[in-house]
């Protein structure tokens, strides 16, 4: 079984999405952890999107990349422009992937506008994880 590694800016997204499909949706080929450059804490709307595919992540934290220093992962993938910046290499991971998505969470307008943004993100970030990890022969 591969590991990956989601790293994100505040882990309270795209990266525990990431996390959560991975480990529902494909745990037979992946395993999957995610952290932060500046955790903070799980968006409850990411929380809320990824209910909606019977996936739950409400009991998922943030953690800091620290957290998995000296740990080897197969993938690490920074899955945010900010996280390429700030830690363009983690020494653990065998192959670096850079695969920026949309910043839900920068969302601006109703609570079902911002909804509809984290839907967005787990359903790209879900296709992504299938065509290039999944469907690439892990």
């Amino acid at each position: 079984m591969k590991s990956v590694l989601f790293i994100c800016t505040h882990n309270s997204a795209r990266s525990q999405m990431a996390e959560g499909l991975v480990n529902s949706l494909y745990s037979k080929v992946l395993r999957a952890n995610s952290a932060g450059i500046k955790p903070t804490q799980v968006n409850p709307l990411a929380i809320r999107a990824m209910a909606e595919m019977d996936i739950d992540i409400s009991s998922q934290r943030s953690k800091n990349l620290n957290e998995f220093e000296g740990h080897r992962f197969d993938y690490v993938v920074m899955v945010c422009s900010d996280a390429a910046e700030i830690c363009p290499f983690f020494p653990g991971g065998i192959e670096q992937i850079h695969h920026g998505f949309d910043d839900p969470a920068s969302t601006k307008g109703t609570d079902e506008e911002k909804l509809r943004a984290f839907r967005k993100s787990r359903n790209d970030i879900n296709k992504w994880i299938i065509d290039d990890l999944v469907l690439q022969g892990v």
